[in-house]
């Protein structure tokens, strides 16, 4: 299978508290990387391996995520309105991305793995790819596939090694041989997101909103021997804090963003 028949389901209802400073007013999705959100990335990164159809999970203010999408292509162009008829003419209309989204509420409490279970509705195909909204990487995608398939399991998660928030520093004999300024850790792996699932992989599970993904629905699959694992060693990082917001920032104005 290509990654170009699967779609993405995108959880984009969390709250973002811990980046609140942007957040009081919209959803971390739409918290943005060089004028664009975050979600607008993350779509970019499947859409490179040739996926076009999106679900996106709504929740906490997922109004501010229908608008943006409805209102797209006027957004890239000139327009002319005409306040009588109310008709809209668009200019010279921008190349538009190829992406199919679907914008389903799956309440604005619901958790991770209550939100996937309320939009399997919306998925076409019996596999699927899945990821967080607020996370990037360079991750190659067909890849990612290519190991679930291998795997056979019912569903397979990314894992990363986490970028330290601290400079690492190799001493010898009271001398700094290498200062590496916030490097990925090296001794350890976390669940970066970017999922591979068979629709299986939730028989049985219940739409309870409060159904997290991570304690629900993941280590059952684990325990049974349907869990497999995509190592991933590149580039990864999510956007939990107004630092990390600007991090991400600082490498997109560089002009080298990896997740691109």
């Amino acid at each position: 299978m290509s990654p170009a028949g699967m779609e993405a389901v995108i959880l984009c209802g969390g709250q973002g508290t811990r980046l609140r400073e942007e957040t009081e007013f919209k959803p971390k999705p739409m918290v943005e990387i060089g004028g664009k959100p975050i979600l607008w990335h993350i779509l970019r990164r499947y859409h490179r391996f040739g996926v076009r159809r999106f679900v996106l999970c709504l929740g906490y203010k997922g109004e501010v995520i229908r608008d943006y999408f409805l209102n797209y292509r006027v957004r890239q162009s000139d327009v002319t309105v005409n306040l009588r008829s109310h008709a809209i003419t668009v200019h010279d209309a921008a190349a538009e991305e190829d992406w199919e989204i679907v914008l389903t509420d799956t309440g604005d409490d619901t958790m991770t793995g209550g939100r996937i279970k309320r939009a399997l509705k919306h998925v076409q195909g019996s596999r699927f790819f899945a990821t967080y909204g607020d996370g990037v990487a360079d991750i190659d995608i067909a890849a990612l596939l290519a190991s679930h398939e291998k795997g056979g399991r019912l569903a397979t998660v990314t894992a990363v090694h986490p970028s330290s928030r601290y400079g690492e520093i190799d001493v010898a004999h009271g001398a700094v041989k290498t200062f590496s300024e916030k490097p990925q850790v090296n001794d350890g792996w976390i669940n970066g997101g970017f999922f591979v699932f068979d629709k299986k992989a939730f028989d049985g599970v219940s739409d309870d909103p409060g159904l997290v993904l991570e304690t629900d629905v993941l280590p059952p699959l684990a325990a049974r021997g349907q869990l497999s694992a995509f190592q991933h060693g590149g580039f990864w990082q999510c956007m939990d804090t107004y630092r990390e917001m600007l991090a991400l920032n600082q490498i997109w104005a560089r002009g080298n963003a990896p997740w691109l």
